[in-house]
């Protein structure tokens, strides 16, 4: 025994075999033949008596002792062979047949390129990659591509096949869907150039032209609206058909087709079809048409702006012939109610059947601002429709339906370029309807002043409001008067004044005309307390703009109470002390101008009704010749009679003129306001700047005319605000 030092480690060493091991020089023949039997005996589809793990480890053998690239070309060859084989039976099938042979074989041949692909797994992962080789299942599909798709006597029968199957279902056949899909999808398996080459881009041709001779025979003998309806069911045929058995990358491409053929090659001509086309569906509202042609037209390169020009054209020219219309003209309230109705119209047209689209309501905005400014007379018959709207005596609108009313017009009056025209007569109306007491409701009133202030800022309705404070101040000064005064002015005549601030309310300077004594006793003793109470302050009467209640007696002892104007009232007083009166007498007596004398005459004696004065000559007409009378025989079933004066609800032909020349008057000191704003910022401008600027500041009250703003810069000029550029004459520089 050794001493007791460590063991000795030992080194184990592993030797090749001394004698080299000789594989039989046919093995690889002979398992090949094993493999290749089984390969025939999977297609024959007797599988079940085959050993799948013999069979695999065969393989992995072959592959192991470097025989890889002969089993690989072995197994090409072989498939090969198989698949010719298969092509001579799938030529063989006829009629309906043929796609059902050809499926049941592709079937056969994925189960079996299965069952040789486990087989061969060793292969797959080792030999395939390493030597570049295609792998098996896919060299099965590419050999099923080469032998059997594109066999001669199969390619194009195939194709034939399917799109002749295609063709019957548009033609109303019903076709197995189910055998299309599978066709189809092994299309797809074999790869997608496949697919679109073998299949979809003939198929993308034959339905174009199936379509052009479609559409050209449903546009010779259908309507618009019938033709729209074929294009849509095609396109939603074509969807179906594509969700059914087509890949679904051919959805944008058949549709593209569909809606080149059906709907762009004739857009034009569906658009203007007589009887029928786009001006008939929106004359007539047909919201289902115009729903369809837009979803239609929209999916077209110009589709939605053909339809939109079509639509403001029509609209510019209806608009156009509407407000040019001399009969419209007649009644303003009728007008404008034109004007919202087409608004109503189109609004609805826009909502239900071109999903609000911001671009049609924009055409729809301009088309409006365009036609309503053509008329200059606008702004005064918008303003005559709020007017009337906002009176008293409008039968069965609710508060609600008054708001309704004003949002509408508030829609007319932004298309407006003119804004400060209406708001001239805005404020004459409101004027008559507050002193007139003839508003519906000062809620309503004051609705549409917030309205225009939202609209046009806080300097627009300045006035307007004042006038309500002059009314609330008003009724509290009568108040305090009665209280004070009551003793003093005993049974006499009851009066109720405004004051009306001067710059507010739009009154006119007119001469003053002579009132009777009794009323002009309680005058004077008003603005003696008026003025006592208000330092520094000046009464003038506005007379023209007055009403009164008077009690009058007529034949038999038949009392009535008159409404009448205050010139009425001093004509009628007159007649207290005289049968009959001359034109003359009447104009020396009561001073009132002639214009108005012969208005208040006329609806004093000429109205029928209300003709509490008669005249001679009878005529509807007066003149300086006529006499008049106290009507003793005046009867009426009314206790209250209110008459009107004879007036014009439009401005006559002179009131325009002057009214337009205030406007103009008022326009010039916001263009110099406008000018020295900008030239004090900007210091150096030239002429086409300053009118553009100026222009863009005040376009939300109106359209400043060039040639005024060049006199407004004149005038500034002139007294020392601007001057000319020394060298360059178009420029201008501000002066501190």
């Amino acid at each position: 025994m050794s001493g007791g030092g460590p063991p000795r480690k030992r080194n184990f060493k592993i030797e090749a075999f001394k004698n080299r091991v000789e594989l039989d020089p046919k093995y690889a023949e002979r398992t090949w033949k094993v493999l290749e039997h089984a390969i025939h005996e999977i297609y024959n589809h007797n599988a079940s008596g085959l050993s799948f793990e013999e069979l695999y480890r065969s393989a992995y053998n072959m592959v192991l002792h470097k025989y890889g690239e002969k089993l690989y070309d072995c197994l090409q060859n072989t498939m090969t062979w198989r698949l010719k084989e298969i092509s001579k039976s799938i030529e063989a099938a006829q009629g309906g047949l043929f796609l059902e042979e050809l499926n049941a074989k592709w079937m056969d041949h994925n189960k079996a390129l299965q069952m040789i692909r486990d087989i061969l797994m060793y292969m797959d992962r080792t030999y395939v990659p390493t030597s570049h080789r295609t792998p098996v299942h896919e060299l099965g599909l590419n050999l099923w591509r080469d032998h059997i798709i594109h066999s001669p006597m199969i390619h194009s029968r195939l194709v034939n096949t399917l799109l002749d199957l295609i063709k019957g279902e548009r033609m109303g056949e019903v076709i197995n869907r189910g055998l299309m899909r599978s066709i189809t999808k092994m299309l797809m398996d074999l790869g997608p150039a496949v697919y679109q080459d073998d299949f979809e881009k003939p198929f993308l041709d034959v339905s174009a032209s199936f379509y052009s001779v479609e559409s050209q025979e449903f546009i010779e003998c259908c309507d618009c609206g019938n033709y729209l309806k074929k294009a849509e069911r095609r396109l939603n045929e074509e969807m179906e058909r594509v969700s059914h058995y087509l890949d679904a990358g051919s959805e944008a491409k058949i549709t593209s087709v569909v809606e080149k053929e059906m709907i762009a090659n004739h857009m034009h001509r569906l658009v203007h079809m007589e009887n029928s086309g786009l001006l008939n569906m929106l004359v007539d509202d047909r919201y289902e048409d115009l729903g369809r042609m837009y979803s239609l037209f929209r999916r077209v390169p110009d589709g939605l702006s053909t339809i939109r020009d079509v639509m403001t054209s029509y609209l510019r020219e209806t608009g156009k012939q509407l407000v040019t219309d001399p009969e419209s003209l007649k009644d303003p309230v009728e007008f404008v109610q034109r004007l919202l109705n087409e608004k109503d119209k189109h609004d609805k047209i826009i909502s239900v059947a071109f999903g609000n689209d911001k671009t049609f309501q924009n055409a729809l905005n301009s088309s409006f601002e365009y036609f309503i400014n053509l008329n200059n007379r606008s702004p005064e018959f918008i303003s005559l429709y709020v007017d009337d709207k906002l009176r008293k005596g409008h039968k069965g609108a609710t508060e609600e339906d008054v708001e309704v009313i004003l949002d509408k017009v508030m829609m007319l009056f932004r298309y407006l370029q003119e804004k400060d025209v209406f708001e001239k007569y805005y404020k004459q109306h409101l004027a008559k309807r507050l002193l007139s007491g003839k508003t519906v409701s000062d809620d309503a009133e004051r609705s549409m002043i917030v309205k225009l202030k939202t609209e046009c800022g806080y300097q627009f309705t300045s006035k307007l409001e004042g006038m309500f404070t002059d009314m609330k101040t008003s009724q509290d000064t009568m108040q305090d008067f009665y209280a004070k005064k009551s003793e003093e002015l005993g049974d006499g005549p009851t009066l109720d004044v405004h004051i009306l601030t001067t710059g507010s309310w739009p009154t006119q300077p007119s001469p003053p005309c002579n009132l009777p004594t009794e009323i002009l006793t309680v005058c004077e003793k008003f603005r003696a307390y008026y003025l006592g109470t208000h330092n520094g302050r000046r009464l003038t009467w506005q007379t023209n703009m007055g009403t009164a209640d008077i009690k009058a007696t007529f034949g038999k002892g038949q009392k009535h109470e008159l409404n009448v104007s205050t010139y009425q009232m001093c004509v009628l007083m007159l007649f207290n002390n005289a049968d009959g009166l001359t034109y003359k007498d009447i104009e020396r007596d009561t001073e009132i101008p002639a214009s108005d004398l012969k208005r208040c005459l006329q609806s004093l004696a000429c109205v029928k009704g209300k003709n509490v004065l008669r005249k001679e000559p009878m005529s509807k007409d007066i003149s300086e010749d006529d006499t008049f009378y106290f009507n003793d025989k005046f009867t009426s079933k009314l206790v209250k009679v209110k008459i009107g004066t004879v007036v014009a609800q439009k401005e006559s032909e002179p009131e325009k003129q002057e009214t337009r020349q205030r406007v103009e008057e008022d326009r010039k000191p916001q263009i110099e306001a406008a000018i020295v704003r900008i030239m004090k910022s900007r210091r150096v401008l030239d002429h086409n700047s300053i009118v553009a600027e100026v222009t863009k500041q005040l376009q939300a009250r109106f359209l400043p005319n060039p040639v005024v703003i060049k006199k407004r810069i004149e005038s500034l000029i002139e007294r020392e605000f601007l001057e000319r550029d020394k060298v360059d004459r178009k420029l201008y520089r501000y002066l501190a």
